[in-house]
């Protein structure tokens, strides 16, 4: 396995399974992207590193891509932090990292340069705004930078791949956004505990204050069935984008099933991961996860049936309102494949 497939797998298994089955040079392009986009996620991310420095650390990688700044002393800069992180690792290695972008074709260059610098740019503004989101209109806000470019960029490499779907790009634009929207609503849920702990919430003020919580507050035990209701609200928002996830999906053609399915997977995932989370307690202790039954259960059934969009949209709709028993409901062949 080459360097750059095993830095995508340590950093995101699941992400990973939808990279690896593109093909080429699809594949290529996208394995870079990712990384590129984990390296900024990285410095974002790290439990430790200080507001200030995380801010000069993104300017200094949004330099990089500007071609003013060597990656290499993006990596000097962290040359401090753990090494055993994967995170970490992929942020030393940035050098490496631009070496395999600077390989890629230039049509598949210039958009992953737009959007990961975009992104970069913004993630950098949310670190000097602070850890707090006042109402949805913010997160949404920080959503899309950090989610919602991702969704644009997709758009765009698969523009590349094919004609039908470049021809379509201006109408899928604002759906992949808001599948990148859904993802990232459904991180807010699952990883609420964690985020509160390194100092961030992400949950809009907007949703707490009216039941009487506090930033402080908000997961509290004594509180627990003020905060279920804001999860409940947050879960809402996510059906509401996942719907929109589902049209960019069934948009593209069922001939390209290899890039419906990169796209199916993190989909499906959030989906399961949102009906794991709602009216849970435990999402307010730990972080919701599927089990590895359950994402192999997945891949298996959307390679089997996954061209079909009738059967995708009920799919969907039963996982997302699947019963808790430890595995993703299966459709019947026959009667619900049929149709686009």
């Amino acid at each position: 396995m080459e360097r750059r497939d095993v830095m995508v797998r340590q950093v995101s298994r699941t992400f990973a399974l939808s990279i690896e089955q593109l093909p080429d040079p699809l594949r290529d392009a996208v394995s870079v992207a990712y990384l590129m986009f984990r390296v900024a996620d990285g410095i974002e991310d790290h439990a430790t590193l200080p507001l200030d420095r995380k801010v000069a650390l993104l300017r200094d990688w949004a330099d990089v891509l500007d071609g003013v700044c060597p990656p290499e002393r993006l990596a000097a800069g962290v040359a401090d932090l753990d090494a055993a992180d994967p995170e970490v690792e992929v942020i030393r290695e940035a050098p490496l990292v631009l070496n395999w972008f600077h390989a890629l074709p230039a049509a598949a260059q210039a958009p992953i340069r737009h959007h990961v610098h975009a992104t970069t740019l913004g993630m950098a503004r949310w670190q000097e705004h602070g850890p707090f989101v006042e109402d949805e209109a913010e997160l949404d806000d920080y959503m899309h930078e950090v989610a919602g470019r991702v969704g644009y960029l997709v758009t765009d490499l698969f523009a590349l791949q094919s004609e039908e779907i470049a021809a379509q790009r201006e109408a899928l634009l604002p759906l992949s956004r808001e599948c990148g929207l859904a993802l990232q609503t459904v991180n807010v849920i699952r990883g609420i505990r964690k985020d509160y702990e390194r100092g961030w919430v992400f949950v809009p003020r907007a949703f707490y204050r009216p039941l009487g919580l506090s930033r402080h507050t908000l997961l509290d035990p004594a509180h627990e069935p003020q905060a279920l209701a804001v999860v409940a609200r947050l879960a809402d928002k996510a059906d509401r984008h996942l719907e929109h996830g589902l049209a960019f999906i069934s948009a593209f053609p069922r001939h390209e099933h290899s890039l419906r399915l990169a796209l199916m997977w993190p989909f499906l995932f959030a989906a399961r991961t949102l009906a794991l989370s709602r009216n849970n307690p435990d999402v307010l202790r730990r972080e919701a996860k599927m089990t590895r039954v359950e994402i192999g259960g997945i891949v298996a059934q959307t390679r089997l049936f996954g061209r079909s969009n009738r059967w995708l949209a009920q799919y969907y709709r039963r996982l997302a309102a699947a019963p808790d028993n430890g595995r993703p409901p299966a459709l019947s062949v026959a009667a619900e494949t049929g149709g686009p």
